[in-house]
């Protein structure tokens, strides 16, 4: 049995209309959730670091950065996790395709 190759596979599902609209909705917080794990590993801190360094738990960081957390983070919970490693937010709009 031969294995997919996953950009073989993605280019495939993204070519139903479908799955390509439900994965451009769902693109920004994986975007952000990817950005998140990258500043904390940049900084060097293992998940049970950073949530003693925001005086949480490890699990509140995990859910943080699971690209399947069914929670949206609030925005102050992102600028403290940023802060916590010398980040500022910064929030930008760019125009839609659709205009």
């Amino acid at each position: 049995m031969d294995r997919v190759d996953f950009s073989d596979f993605k280019k495939e599902a993204l070519s139903d209309a479908e799955v390509r609209e439900e994965y451009e909705k769902l693109k920004p917080i994986y975007e952000l959730r990817k950005q998140l794990i990258a500043l904390r590993k940049d900084a060097g801190l293992t998940q049970e670091e950073l949530a003693e360094k925001l005086h949480t738990k490890k699990s509140n960081i995990s859910r943080l950065e699971s690209a399947n957390s069914k929670s949206s983070p609030r925005l102050s919970t992102i600028e403290e996790y940023a802060h916590a490693m010398g980040y500022e937010v910064k929030i930008d709009f760019i125009p839609s395709v659709q205009r």
